[in-house]
């Protein structure tokens, strides 16, 4: 999974100086809330997840007043991202999911409303 957090890093390192150059801006990650309460068998990713709010908000820090930063922190969302390699993983993450999934729309809706906000606002949600 080192895509997880290498991903965020290049797009940052790319887009930063476009962004101050042209005096805006906005990063939106997706991190998740797992990366706020370990389970087992989700470590590494709760890590990755860990490491993408900690570049977020070093970011947001750093950034200035003219280029926002978002951090979406989703919980359980039906999506295929586990490895067909291990099925029991896959198996036991499937079966937890259960009713409680959302579908990913609703995060492409957060990271909508987020966007639409004013700058200098924070939506916080638990």
């Amino acid at each position: 999974m080192p895509w997880a957090v290498c991903s965020p890093a290049v797009s940052v390192t790319a887009a930063l100086p476009v962004f101050r150059q042209q005096g805006f801006g906005h990063f939106v990650n997706t991190v998740s809330t797992a990366g706020l309460r370990v389970v087992p068998l989700q470590g590494v990713y709760a890590a990755t997840k860990n490491a993408v709010r900690t570049l977020s908000e070093g970011l947001r820090q750093e950034a200035g007043a003219d280029l926002r930063v978002t951090v979406v922190s989703p919980g359980v969302t039906r999506t295929e991202f586990t490895d067909p390699k291990a099925p029991e993983m896959k198996a036991r993450i499937l079966d937890s999911m259960g009713e409680i999934a959302m579908p990913p729309e609703a995060v492409a809706r957060a990271v909508a409303y987020a966007s639409d906000g004013p700058p200098r606002t924070n939506v916080l949600r638990f």
